[in-house]
């Protein structure tokens, strides 16, 4: 079993391998929930986001019309919970 070290700030680093085995990438959330004895059980956030949260969003931000690209890096950072705001 995997262990970690606490830094004086009380964060921990996850290993790349436990990332992975999460399937969380950066910039990606892990929800984390307490149990009896001590423990914790981690798992990936997944996003709770609605469309109604994406669509307009954006409006009057911009004259110009969006490339495919900004779209998708708009929408994906929508479904990840981030704010532009």
């Amino acid at each position: 079993m995997p262990s970690l070290a606490v830094t004086m700030k009380g964060q921990i680093t996850l290993r790349r391998d436990l990332l992975t085995h999460l399937g969380v990438s950066p910039g990606e959330k892990i929800e984390v929930e307490k149990l009896p004895g001590g423990e914790l059980r981690m798992r990936a956030a997944r996003p709770t986001g609605t469309i109604d949260d994406f669509i307009g969003r954006h409006a009057g931000k911009t004259n110009e019309p969006l490339t495919i690209e900004e779209t998708n890096e708009i929408a994906a950072s929508g479904w990840a919970g981030e704010s532009e705001d």
